[in-house]
């Protein structure tokens, strides 16, 4: 699984260039990986500021706005991709465009049904 973290807000300062160039980018990666049968799946996920933190407090669920973190990047969407080796997930998530702005991608196994095969 690529995780794809960067700064709320980068793509809003880009210009309309810049954005464009980064969507072409993206989606040339992603019909690389569909071509390639590397896609599983993946999906951006909406703003920070819609989050829901569910934690337990006392016993119970307690449910909170926002991941409320001092941090400058967040968790922005995922990638699922079935490659042959660990290799060619990390050379996919190196050419990710996100990386050139402050963003950053995590290389994570997926557990096996087992949970113990990574």
């Amino acid at each position: 699984m690529l995780l794809i973290f960067n700064r709320p807000g980068f793509v809003e300062e880009l210009t309309e260039s810049e954005r464009q160039d980064l969507f072409a980018e993206v989606d040339s990666i992603m019909k690389e990986l569909d071509g390639r049968g590397e896609l599983v799946g993946g999906e951006g996920l909406a703003d920070p500021s819609q989050t829901k933190v569910v934690r337990e407090r006392d016993g119970l669920p307690a449910v909170t706005d926002g991941p409320f973190l001092e941090a400058k990047e967040h968790l922005a969407g995922y990638l699922t991709v079935d490659t042959d080796t660990l290799e060619r997930a990390v050379e996919i998530a190196s050419r990710w465009p996100d990386i050139r702005y402050g963003g950053r991608m995590e290389v994570r196994a997926v557990l096996d049904a087992a949970g113990t095969e990574m």
